[in-house]
């Protein structure tokens, strides 16, 4: 009776997972529901039934639509698989977001080898056109406002460096879009489960976010082989700034935090944190140095188990 109601269930959900596909391809937005059939199934019955249930929606995706699909399937299947696998094991929401984020990444890189192999599309050359074509626009730009030769080398060589960097930092944006992914899946996940199996789930309040103090140890080794490895033609350079901006993010992240545990510790309005917020995304420059290096203290030192302690 069990494995005939998983069987049900799960050709219920296959149905409506091909039917938001269907959807997907004359209204895009439609594919950000594409998770949700593996989250529920997963979230009920694990991985292993979720399992066949992605190798189905495969084949049947490949067959009512395109091979061309197959990229969408794969990275919204094993997000929603992550995602659904981590509320079957009564993990905490954060430790599901993680979860999701690597599910979101590894469809991703499927992605991008399926585009490359398949389509014969290379997002790193497309990249690297797209700077030579604004290095040429700037050139352009740079020579109508009359600019000495010497000058207009030093701009071009800056815009050059700019452009190489922000190229070399494509893995750190691939993280950054799984992550927004998985946040946004995750959450609409909840509102169904919470729906159809009676559940509370939610994400627990900001000011709760607090990273393990390994993340510390991570941003300063990298710190100091920032300082070490000066090359910018080098692998081990390009790595480091991907981890440098990974890691320094999640601490501006702990300094957000800590701004509104702050502020319900001392029993401050909601808007005060908030303004807080938007006025340093509004001045970065100076303040989101400040934030970071209040996340780096709040890890370091354990600030909140000390506020909570003289009470």
């Amino acid at each position: 009776m069990n494995k005939s109601k998983k069987i049900t269930e799960g050709a219920l959900l296959l149905a409506v997972f091909m039917v938001i596909m269907l959807l997907s391809i004359f209204i895009p937005i439609f594919s950000i529901l594409l998770p949700i059939p593996f989250i529920l199934y997963s979230a009920k019955y694990d991985w292993k039934p979720t399992l066949l249930m992605f190798v189905v929606a495969i084949l049947l995706a490949v067959i009512f639509t395109t091979i061309l699909s197959l990229p969408t399937v794969v990275l919204m299947g094993l997000g929603g698989i992550m995602i659904g696998n981590a509320i079957y094991k009564n993990l905490s929401a954060y430790e599901t977001l993680a979860r999701g984020t690597f599910g979101f990444i590894i469809g991703l890189l499927f992605s991008f080898v399926f585009t490359q192999v398949a389509l014969d599309v290379n997002f790193v050359e497309d990249m690297n056109e797209m700077v030579e074509e604004s290095m040429t626009m700037s050139s352009n730009l740079i020579e109508q406002f009359g600019l000495q030769e010497q000058q207009t080398e030093e701009v071009e060589e800056l815009i050059q460096m700019q452009m190489n960097y922000l190229s070399d930092l494509l893995p750190a944006f691939v993280i950054f879009l799984a992550f927004i992914l998985a946040f946004i899946v995750q959450w609409i996940g909840h509102k169904f489960i919470n729906k159809f199996y009676k559940k509370k789930l939610r994400f627990p309040p900001f000011r709760t976010v607090q990273f393990p103090s390994a993340l510390l140890w991570i941003y300063m080794i990298v710190l100091v082989l920032s300082i070490i490895e000066t090359d910018p033609a080098s692998t081990l350079f390009v790595i480091i700034q991907n981890a440098s901006l990974v890691t320094g993010t999640l601490m501006i992240i702990q300094g957000f935090s800590f701004i509104f545990f702050f502020a319900h510790h001392k029993r401050l309005p909601i808007i005060i944190p908030i303004l807080a917020v938007l006025f340093t995304l509004f001045i970065p420059t100076i303040l989101l140095s400040f934030v970071r290096i209040l996340g780096i203290i709040d890890i370091g030192f354990k600030l909140r188990d000390r506020l909570t302690k003289k009470n």
